[in-house]
C-alpha cells in the first residue's frame, strides 16, 4: 500500500483492500520500544526522566489512546513519537519505527500529519476553502485541480461536514462553525495527503461528551475505511467516546501502567487487584487510580504506593511480555509488507506554495475586516480628524510650527498605529506553524506571501489618508509634493508592518507583541528629530538609535518636501521668527526652517534607499526569527 499522489484520496479499489487489515499480519504497522525522555532537572543538574521504558504499537486501521493524569508525558511521548521536540532540551532515546525502519524526517512527514490542539485555522476561510488550499499547498503540480477537488469533497463527506462547506470558519466579530465542526475540519486538513499515520493532539479538548464522540466516531470511521494508524492523546473521554479506540496506553510519571485493548482495561486492573465497580466508566476509574497529584499526607502515601505496586505490576506481567514480543514480530516481519513510505514523494512546487499563500491571503484580507478593513476606516478617521484640526493653514510665520507638528503627528501616529496588525499576523504565524512542521513549506515562502500581500493595502491608506489630510491642511499644493509624500507615507507604512512582523516573530504573544511593538514606536518617536532636534539630540541616543530610526528620514523627507520650495510672510513689523535671505524682504525662506533641524535638500533619493534597507533588514530578522523558531 505505497502512497500514490496520484491516485484519488479514499478510491473504491483502495478501501476494499483496507477491511479487516487491523487483523492481517501483513498490515503495516508504526512501533516504539523503549522510548524514554530525559531533560536536565534544574534542581540538581542530573538528567531526569520524563518518560522512563515505553513501548506499544499501532497497525493499519487501529486507533490508540495516549491516557494519564496531568504531568504524566502523554504529550511528551506524542511529540517524541511524530518526531517533534518532546521538551525543551530534551534527549529522546528509544527505537521509534515505520515497518521495521526508521525513515528520514523528511520521509516520516509525507507519510504522517500531527493536529495541534489548538485548531490554528484561518477563520475567514470557509471549510471547503480550508480543504481546498490545504491540498494546494500539500499536493504536487501532477494532481489536477479536479483531482484535488475531489479528495475535498470527499473529506467533507467522511466527516460529514457538506452542510458547513461554505460556512466560514469563524472570527472573533464573526460567528462560524463550531467546537466540533472546527476541529473536524482540522483533522480534515491533515488527510489530504492520504497520510498513513495520525498525531493528535488532545482533539477533544474544550468540548463537551457530544461533540467529542462526534470527532472520534469520525475519525475513526476514517481509520477503519483508510487504513490510518491514529495515536491521540486525550484527558478523560466519556464511556462512549472510549470505546471508540482499538488500544489504550495508559502513563502516569511517565511510566507504563497499561497498555492493551480498551476492552482488556476492566479484565486486566481486575486481575491485580483493582477491581472496577459495575456501570463506571473506565477511563475515569483507571486515571484515578494513577492520579496522586490531589492527595497529601498518608493519603498521599498510600496513593504513592497503589502507584508504584501498578507499575511494577504491569513490567512484570505477562500483558507486557506478549506487548513486547508483538513489537519484536512487527519491526522484523516488516519485509514481508510494502514500504509506506518513499523518499522521493513529490510535494506542491517552490513557486506555487507562495502563489498559493498569497492567494488565500488575499481572500482573508478582504473578508476579515480585522485585517485591512478596520485599519482602513481608523486612518480615515484619523486623515478627517487631522485635516480639520490643521485645516486650511496659510503661509504665515505662525504656521511654520503647526506645519511642521502635522507632519510629526501625520507620520508617527500612522506608525504608531501599525500595532492593529497584531492580531491579524498572529493567526497568520499560528497556520504556518503548523503547515510547516507537518512539512507543507518553509519560512521563505511565509514571509514573501506575508510581506506582498500587505503592499497594495498599505498603499491604498497612504493615498486615502493623504487625499484628506494633506489637502484639508494646506500643505504645498503641489502634484509632485503630493505624490512624494504618499511616498514617504507609505514606506513609513511598510516600515511599520515590517516591525511588527519582527516584534511578533519574536514573542508570538498578542499583549507581549503589541507591548513590544508601542515601546519600539514610542523609542522612534523620541529620537525621530521632532521632540528633540537632532543638533541638539544627546550623543548616545543619536548615534545608537538616531540614525537607525525609520520615522527620522520618513520625518525629514515631509519637512525637505514641505518647506525646501515655500516661503512664508513674516507678518506685521517684519519680526522674523526665522532668519533667512529674504528677511529683507518680510518673508522667511522655508530653508531656514530646515536649517534649524540640520536638514539639508537634495538627499531624498539617499534616505528613500536607507528607508529599503531597513524594511529589507526587518524582514531579514523577522525570515530569520521565522527560519530558527520551531513553534
Amino acid at each position: 500500500m505505497s502512497v500514490n499522489s496520484h491516485q484519488p484520496f479514499y478510491d473504491v479499489e483502495h478501501r476494499a483492500g483496507s477491511q479487516g487489515d487491523s487483523g492481517n499480519s501483513n498490515a503495516n504497522s508504526f512501533t516504539w520500544e523503549g522510548v524514554t525522555v530525559t531533560v536536565k532537572d534544574k534542581a540538581t543538574g542530573k538528567p531526569k526522566d520524563i518518560l522512563n521504558d515505553v513501548s506499544g504499537y499501532v497497525k493499519a486501521g487501529e486507533m490508540v489512546a495516549l491516557m494519564g493524569p496531568s504531568g504524566s508525558g502523554k504529550t511528551t511521548l506524542l511529540n517524541a513519537l511524530a518526531r517533534r521536540r518532546a521538551a525543551a532540551t530534551a534527549s529522546v532515546y528509544g527505537d521509534i519505527l515505520v515497518d521495521g525502519v526508521k525513515p528520514s524526517l523528511k520521509a516520516f512527514r509525507r507519510i504522517s500529519s500531527y493536529v495541534e490542539q489548538e485548531d490554528a485555522l484561518i477563520g475567514s476561510l470557509t471549510t471547503r476553502e480550508t480543504l481546498a488550499f490545504a491540498a494546494r499547498l500539500a499536493l504536487p503540480r501532477s494532481v489536477s485541480k479536479a483531482e484535488r477537488m475531489e479528495r475535498v469533497e470527499h473529506l467533507l463527506k467522511s466527516f460529514g461536514l457538506q452542510g458547513q462547506a461554505d460556512t466560514v470558519i469563524g472570527t472573533p466579530i464573526r460567528k462560524g462553525l463550531s467546537g466540533g465542526q472546527k476541529r473536524r475540519v482540522s483533522v480534515a486538513s491533515q488527510l489530504i495527503t492520504g497520510p498513513k499515520i495520525l498525531f493528535l493532539d488532545e482533539p477533544t479538548s474544550g468540548l463537551d461528551s457530544a461533540a467529542s464522540y462526534e470527532v472520534m466516531s469520525y475519525v475513526k470511521a476514517v481509520a477503519k475505511e483508510n487504513n490510518l494508524m491514529v495515536i491521540t492523546s486525550i484527558h478523560q473521554p466519556s464511556t462512549t467516546t472510549f470505546e471508540l479506540f482499538d488500544k489504550v496506553i495508559l502513563l502516569s510519571r511517565g511510566r507504563t501502567c497499561y497498555f492493551g485493548t480498551v476492552k482488556g482495561v476492566k479484565p486486566y486492573f481486575d486481575s491485580i487487584g483493582f477491581e472496577m465497580p459495575a456501570q463506571m466508566n473506565p477511563a475515569e476509574y483507571v486515571l484515578d487510580l494513577t492520579n496522586i497529584d490531589f492527595t497529601r499526607g498518608a493519603d498521599h502515601h498510600a496513593a504513592d504506593e497503589r502507584l508504584k505496586r501498578i507499575q511494577s505490576s504491569w513490567a512484570a506481567s505477562e500483558e507486557n511480555r506478549a506487548v513486547a514480543h508483538e513489537v519484536r514480530s512487527l519491526q522484523y516481519g516488516s519485509e514481508k509488507r510494502e514500504p509506506i513510505f518513499d523518499e522521493e514523494l513529490p510535494r506542491s512546487s517552490k513557486l506555487l506554495v507562495p502563489l498559493t499563500l498569497l492567494h488565500r491571503s488575499f481572500i482573508k484580507s478582504y473578508r476579515d475586516v480585522v485585517v485591512y478593513g478596520i485599519r482602513i476606516a481608523m486612518y480615515t478617521g484619523l486623515a478627517i480628524m487631522m485635516g480639520t484640526v490643521w485645516l486650511r493653514l496659510d503661509t504665515t510665520q505662525n504656521s511654520i510650527q503647526p506645519f511642521i507638528n502635522a507632519i510629526f503627528f501625520g507620520s508617527a501616529f500612522m506608525s504608531f498605529m501599525a500595532v492593529a496588525y497584531v492580531p491579524a499576523f498572529l493567526e497568520d504565524r499560528a497556520a504556518f506553524v503548523k503547515e510547516r512542521q507537518n512539512g507543507l513549506y518553509g519560512a521563505t515562502s511565509f514571509v514573501i506571501s506575508n510581506f506582498i500581500i500587505g503592499l497594495p493595502y498599505l498603499f491604498l491608506i497612504s493615498i486615502l489618508f493623504s487625499v484628506i489630510a494633506y489637502w484639508l491642511s494646506n500643505f504645498r499644493p503641489d502634484a509632485e509634493a503630493f505624490m512624494t509624500w504618499v511616498m514617504w507615507l507609505f514606506l513609513d507604512l511598510v516600515a511599520a508592518e515590517s516591525l511588527v512582523f519582527l516584534g511578533a516573530s519574536l514573542f508570538p504573544n498578542f499583549v507581549i507583541a503589541l507591548a513590544l511593538i508601542a515601546f519600539a514606536n514610542g523609542l522612534w518617536m523620541s529620537v525621530g528629530g521632532f521632540l528633540v532636534p537632532p543638533t541638539i539630540l544627546n550623543v548616545f541616543w543619536k548615534y545608537v538609535f538616531h540614525y537607525i530610526d525609520y520615522q527620522k528620514y520618513v520625518f525629514q523627507g515631509m519637512m525637505v518636501n514641505e518647506f525646501a520650495y515655500r516661503t512664508y510672510d513674516c507678518g506685521l513689523g517684519c519680526a522674523c521668527m526665522f532668519q533667512s535671505e529674504l528677511a529683507d524682504q518680510c518673508k522667511i525662506a522655508g530653508t531656514a526652517v530646515l536649517e534649524q533641524y540640520g536638514y539639508t535638500t537634495g538627499q531624498t533619493g539617499e534616505w528613500v534607499g536607507i528607508m529599503i534597507g531597513i524594511i529589507a533588514g526587518y524582514r531579514l530578522l523577522g525570515w530569520l526569527v521565522t527560519y530558527l523558531r520551531k513553534s
